[in-house]
């Protein structure tokens, strides 16, 4: 298969800007670097930014973490590809850094570069069988039926036992329940990945299990994600109504914030209502409080997988609201399955050349400035380089989180460039940017993937979805997707 060149497919008439371009670069490319991205273009009229990203696919987790039954969150998708069709913008896809280029390389041949590549790893629980097979973190399993394709043979075995346990209540808890627990044919017409949805048809998951340390009043997730959850047809819902029952700074936290008041009364609204008419097949959703996974179960059958789960009894100490942390009592229960899927956080991954807070998860960063040292006086700035997104804030919010998490990196940006462009240095050191760049991938014989040939893939997944009533059908692997792209 011949190499996409950089220079042949992504050469841009360089005579069109002037010497003094402000080059920028974008590592990641997700909602946090396309709203960065999109800031720069409006606040630096003479910028070039270019986005740059390992996966020869755009778009990050709009992609490959929004669970396939929610489009609506998908339609930003339009709005970045304005961006990424911007005259001074362009995409490099399938482009690693650390691999393909340098973190180094990078600060040398763009004025400032801005990382936003994101949370690719996972958080661990660190206790006793974690390693046994069956277990997966979430962030695998909604990669594995978003088609992302390093999850492509992830093939978590669902037909083997019919009781999954999820460890967390947040919103990907509940995405991840709610596909195991939907109707198939609901799914089908859904961009879901069909080797997934394959998988989901003969699935023997009948009951799932939502397990959090703290009580129904701290519940992570939003009121939005668990009314859908509670909305699938014929899905018996326990919900232990002593667990209901709140003390006083419970009744605090429900009365400061409308989000987990409204989480606590479709709760308690599920908890009282009953269970459905019994049926062949019926699934069912337990919310399992004040537990904490205190080591995992080998099984007897299976040698090396994971058989089930020793759950620690917890209870709340602190009498602030908010603040309330689960102590454990010494009290355990063990929860058979042969399923587990850990909710628990994603982690960002560090690269050489950048400073990271392993504690944690970020770099370290003063509105968006990276920092070399957060300590006592000797707080330095590392000149040029910046960050946005999950990197720079830890993985919490939503997508448009990540505008405003935009708009303060791009201000501090703007600050520091016009502080330097007063210094006649800055003016009389262009920097290579774009041309640099794509002579250093053509050096490195880089299969670069721009922004024409993710519209190839585009084109070629919405024709296939087509064909089976599907918004697109995704491509799944490598080989795949670098074929069309190149076609």
């Amino acid at each position: 298969m011949a190499l996409f060149r950089a220079r042949a497919f992504l050469y841009k008439s360089f005579s069109t800007f002037a010497t003094n371009t402000t080059q920028i670069c974008v590592v990641g490319s997700g909602p946090a670097g396309f709203y960065t991205a999109e800031k720069l273009l409006k606040a630096l009229p003479n910028a070039q930014v270019d986005i740059i990203d390992r996966l020869p696919t755009p778009f990050g987790l709009v992609r490959s973490g929004v669970a396939p039954d929610h489009p609506e969150t998908k339609i930003v998708v339009n709005q970045f590809t304005r961006v990424a069709q911007h005259q001074r913008c362009s995409f490099f896809g399938n482009i690693k850094l650390g691999s393909s280029i340098s973190l180094l390389d990078l600060r040398e041949l763009y004025h400032a570069v801005v990382l936003a590549y994101g949370a690719e790893s996972d958080r661990t629980l660190k206790i006793h069988g974690e390693d046994l097979s069956g277990i997966h973190s979430a962030r695998e399993f909604v990669w594995w039926y978003n088609g992302h394709p390093d999850c492509r043979n992830l093939n978590p075995d669902v037909k083997a036992t019919d009781t999954a346990v999820i460890l967390g209540q947040g919103n990907v808890a509940l995405d991840v329940a709610r596909i195991l627990l939907r109707p198939p044919p609901e799914l089908a017409t859904t961009e879901i990945a069909s080797h997934a949805l394959e998988a989901l048809q003969e699935s023997a998951i009948r009951k799932v299990f939502l397990v959090g340390r703290r009580g129904p009043v701290q519940a992570a997730c939003t009121a939005k994600e668990l009314r859908e959850v509670l909305g699938i047809k014929n899905l018996h819902i326990h919900i232990h109504e002593a667990d209901l029952v709140k003390s006083p700074t419970d009744e605090e936290e429900v009365k400061n914030s409308r989000i987990q008041r409204r989480v606590y009364e479709l709760l308690a609204k599920a908890a009282a209502s009953g269970p459905p008419h019994s049926g062949a097949g019926r699934r069912e959703l337990h919310f399992v409080f004040f537990r904490k996974p205190e080591k995992f179960l080998s099984s007897v059958d299976k040698k090396g997988h994971v058989g089930g789960v020793r759950f620690e009894k917890t209870v709340l100490e602190g009498s602030s609201p908010g603040k309330q942390i689960a102590r454990g009592t010494g009290e355990f229960e063990d929860l058979e399955c042969q399923m587990v899927l850990k909710s628990i956080g994603y982690k960002s991954v560090p690269i050489d050349g950048l400073p990271f807070d392993h504690l944690k998860g970020i770099v370290p960063n003063i509105r968006g400035r990276v920092v070399s040292n957060m300590s006592g006086d000797s707080i330095q700035p590392e000149e040029g380089l910046y960050v946005c997104g999950w990197l720079k804030r830890g993985p919490t919010g939503i997508i448009a989180t990540n505008l405003y998490c935009a708009e303060e990196t791009v201000a501090s940006i703007c600050e520091d460039l016009d502080k330097r462009a007063s210094l006649s240095s800055f003016s009389s050191s262009p920097k290579p940017g774009r041309e640099g760049l794509i002579r250093a991938l053509d050096d490195q014989n880089v299969r670069v993937i721009p922004f024409s040939a993710w519209e190839k893939i585009d084109s070629a997944e919405t024709r296939l979805g087509s064909l089976k009533n599907k918004p697109r059908e995704k491509l799944t692997t490598w080989e795949e997707l670098l074929k069309v792209a190149m076609e």
